[in-house]
């Protein structure tokens, strides 16, 4: 079920940030694309093999991945942005955390991935929703020096859950969870976390940063 949930929570991370990078069919395709490629990969069961000196997902996802970060985000630096679309990105956070947690009843990660454990990002995706209907509710703008606040928070409290899951993972560099490691994202469809979701929480992050126009904007 929780594969279902995650499945979903992808595609809708995809088509929230293509919206919210005005629509561009580009993004879209080429996101689709990226995702199919790495879950082909994940199914096949090569990420699985963790002896290497480098993890194959650290070539294959990571890198890559980092790469499709700095294009995109110079590539969108004149375009205008729908930062309430991409601040419904983070809104996904809530599913992604639950989908940890429900992995980790499964002993597939560990508790230190949860927010039972060091993850606070549902934190960052509870008060995403907040924002969002800030501006409904109350008639009013979020402060933009409050939302700079918030997207930087949200950038560290990503780098913090994406550094233990690194550390948790079967490879030569893991340093954490031995008795129950990271390997849920060795397979599919929990590649597409380290390989789709999380590079767009990223670059909705670095764009809304980057934007410099109110934070409720029509779509």
């Amino acid at each position: 079920m929780q594969a279902i949930l995650f499945l979903i929570t992808t595609l809708l991370a995809i088509f929230l940030f293509y919206k919210g990078t005005g629509s561009h069919k580009g993004i879209l395709v080429g996101c689709l694309l990226w995702a199919v490629w790495v879950g082909i990969i994940a199914a096949t069961g090569f990420f699985q093999h963790t002896a290497a000196a480098l993890p194959r997902m650290m070539l294959l996802v990571n890198l890559p991945a980092i790469a499709g970060i700095i294009i995109l985000y110079r590539s969108l630096a004149k375009k205008t942005v729908h930062r309430n679309m991409l601040l419904a990105v983070h809104v996904l956070r809530i599913p992604v955390e639950i989908t940890l947690y429900l992995l980790f009843l499964e002993k597939k990660v560990p508790v230190i991935m949860t927010f039972e454990g060091w993850n606070y990002d549902i934190v960052i995706g509870i008060t995403a929703a907040l924002l969002l209907l800030y501006p409904s509710l109350s008639g009013k703008q979020v402060h933009p020096l409050l939302f700079r606040i918030w997207n930087i928070l949200g950038l560290i409290f990503l780098a913090n859950i994406v550094g233990i899951a690194i550390l948790s993972a079967p490879s030569p560099i893991q340093h954490l969870a031995f008795d129950q490691p990271n390997i849920a994202i060795l397979g599919f469809p929990y590649t597409l976390l380290p390989g789709v979701v999380v590079p767009l929480v990223i670059l909705s992050h670095l764009l809304c940063l980057r934007a410099n126009t109110n934070l409720y904007i029509p779509v």
